[in-house]
């Protein structure tokens, strides 16, 4: 998981700002910037407070701010002030929580955290290089001090372009919970080589690639391995497991149907969640397939389509909330820019990828973590596949936070209607570790509602 991590949504229109941004860095220089940034760097760490808890500080994105996350699931921005203390927000809100903050030198590795003293936990670490599917990728494995055997849980990314390296919060806060992570940059990304590519089956490869590497690295301390994949990561990581047999799989905000389908079923929760009925459904879904037709070119034809349609609806109330998951970005993309960028930022797509044959033929135990109001991945036909594959004997127990949204976010809604993240959804932290210690749920884990194998419910 980043310190947030981006949506196809989120990554295609931030794209072209970042690299405005990075340029000017470049050109520009800021001292002022880059030198607080690698100040604030070397606070990054996992701290073990007063009371046995622990507040993970990560990198924020394009800033020299940190964010901290604890195992409940809250989290916020502190910002440094001219005292020495920093102040937090709450979540992505940008509004005061009052927590606040002091670190002590580089070296010393101590804070105070909401009036909490805490020193930041040691861990084994290695960076390495390792080879993927024809490329070289970098990787880090972190294990909790000592020497006996942890469970090992391998990062798979989403479809972010940034460093899992620099961002992965769950790099630092699973090895403080007893568990071993390796995460690694995707390829194209951060200190891996390669292009960036959405090939589900390259990306499967890379995956089956880490996990050898991590158990090689950990020798007799590895235990139970397998992998914690979000959103992407989803169709990747059952994939890598079918391969290449691991110990579980966790997969957060992911699906069981078509990248095309998620598309589809996102504009179908845009229209509902903003109060439009079947007929406006049916003119929006005109839209979804000419954006299909689109897609399906690899970017080449389609587009007199895409404009016909655009032009017809483009002045009723409920256009403007036609988002989808990648349809917002060929509807907002000039046709030349769309022809020349679509096919680099959604490289080798699977479009039409099916997860099911993988999902039926997978023995591996699974645990999918949904959100209830996930509108860029949304969860019910996911759930409703993912139930007949318990019912017909697959190892899956399935968790569906009602109030969540993608990342098992909580949310407000702004008076534009705008989502504003605030913080993870309680039992969400909890719920991975108890699966990848023990191999199954038990007891509550916020307000989830949990399906086991044995297909009983347990709603809490």
């Amino acid at each position: 998981m980043t310190s947030k991590k981006l949506s196809w949504r989120q990554m295609v229109m931030s794209c072209g700002l970042m690299a405005v941004a990075l340029v000017a860095f470049a050109v520009f220089g800021d001292r002022a910037l880059a030198t607080e940034a690698l100040a604030s760097s070397c606070h990054i760490g996992a701290y073990r407070l007063a009371d046995g808890s622990f507040v993970d500080i990560g990198a924020a994105d394009g800033s020299s701010d940190l964010r901290w996350r604890r195992e409940d699931g809250t989290t916020g921005l502190l910002t440094p002030q001219p005292n020495g203390t920093w102040t937090s927000t709450l979540g992505w809100t940008k509004r005061p929580d009052g927590v606040t903050a002091q670190f002590s030198g580089c070296r010393t590795g101590r804070m105070t955290f909401e009036g909490m003293m805490g020193h930041r936990i040691a861990f084994e670490v290695r960076n390495v290089r390792f080879r993927g599917a024809g490329v070289t990728l970098a990787g880090r494995l972190v294990l909790p001090k000592g020497k006996r055997r942890v469970p090992i849980v391998v990062l798979v990314h989403g479809a972010e372009h940034d460093s899992a390296l620099k961002f992965y919060d769950l790099q630092r806060m699973f090895p403080a919970m007893g568990i071993g992570v390796f995460v690694y940059d995707k390829r194209g990304t951060g200190s891996s080589g390669g292009q960036y590519t959405q090939d589900f089956l390259l990306l499967a490869d890379d995956a089956i690639a880490a996990a050898r590497e991590a158990k090689s690295l950990a020798g007799a301390r590895a235990g139970r391995i397998g992998y914690q994949a979000g959103s992407e990561g989803g169709w990747v990581a059952p994939l890598a497991a079918r391969i290449s047999p691991v110990d579980f799989v966790i997969v957060g905000f992911g699906l069981a149907v078509s990248p095309l389908a998620e598309d589809r079923e996102a504009i179908a929760y845009d229209m509902q969640y903003h109060g439009f009925g079947p007929d406006v459904l049916a003119k929006a879904m005109q839209i979804a397939d000419a954006s299909q037709r689109v897609l399906l070119s690899d970017f080449r034809s389609g587009y007199n389509r895409l404009d016909a349609v655009k032009q017809k609806y483009e002045h009723e109330p409920w256009f403007r909330y036609v988002h989808g998951d990648v349809t917002f970005a060929l509807l907002a993309w000039p046709t030349e820019e769309l022809k020349q960028e679509g096919p680099v930022r959604l490289a080798n797509t699977p479009w039409q990828y099916d997860p099911m044959p993988v999902l039926r033929n997978l023995d591996t135990p699974q645990l999918w973590i949904l959100g209830g109001q996930d509108g860029e991945a949304p969860s019910a036909e996911t759930a409703a596949r993912l139930s007949v594959l318990q019912k017909a004997g697959r190892p899956i127990t399935v968790a569906v936070f009602p109030h969540a949204e993608h990342g098992i976010y909580d949310f407000e809604t702004a008076p534009n209607g705008a989502r504003i993240d605030t913080r993870n959804a309680p039992g969400y932290f909890d719920m991975m570790r108890d699966y990848i210690v023990h191999g199954r749920l038990h007891g509550s884990y916020g307000d989830a509602i949990v399906r086991l194998p044995s297909t009983n419910p347990i709603a809490h």
